[in-house]
């Protein structure tokens, strides 16, 4: 699984997913885009129908990416309740691995039952320029270190509220953002 805002999602995304599926040998990387995500203050800069709707065409083509809407709900989106939903799908002998940013990862500790995150998953844990991170104990976790995760989402929404093109977005979620008018002015 493959959380976060994604706002909005960019080929970094697409490359860390694609890296960890070969690297792992993954049936699928499931992308879940949080609706309320607990540790973002304030509103996302795109609706989360939006983000959805791009995350949908970032990942068309790729047949072992899939888009979910697990955390659609109106509540904050906490990921050990969309693990436990995940792995109630899973059949006997799958296994879970949670693909993370090491700047999300520096912040496990804060995390809501934290512990009971750490347990039930492996973390693919991708390495971020200017981020450390400390394992804690009992956490599993593979450093995915071929790829590095140097794009900032909130870079990009200030480059196009500047009315730029950024290279860094597949072109049908450029064309998107331009349809709908998303990230102008801000």
């Amino acid at each position: 699984m493959f959380g976060g805002t994604f706002d909005p999602v960019h080929r970094a995304h697409l490359r860390v997913a694609g890296e960890a599926a070969r690297a792992r040998v993954l049936d699928r990387v499931l992308f879940i885009p949080a609706a309320w995500p607990p540790h973002k203050s304030g509103a996302t800069g795109a609706s989360y129908e939006d983000r959805y709707r791009m995350v949908q065409l970032a990942c068309a083509g790729e047949p072992k990416f899939e888009v979910s809407r697990l955390e659609a709900a109106s509540e904050t989106s906490y990921s050990i309740e969309t693990i436990e939903r995940v792995k109630a799908t899973l059949a006997p002998g799958d296994e879970l691995f949670f693909l993370i940013g090491a700047d999300a990862f520096s912040e496990i500790r804060t995390w809501y039952r934290w512990r009971d995150v750490t347990h039930e998953v492996q973390f693919i844990v991708v390495s971020r320029p200017g981020h450390r991170y400390a394992v804690p104990d009992g956490a599993r976790v593979e450093r995915l270190e071929s790829v590095l995760l140097p794009t900032s989402s909130s870079d990009l929404r200030a480059r196009l509220a500047a009315g730029e093109e950024p290279a860094e977005l597949v072109a049908p979620v450029l064309a998107y953002i331009r349809e709908h008018g998303l990230y102008r002015g801000r």
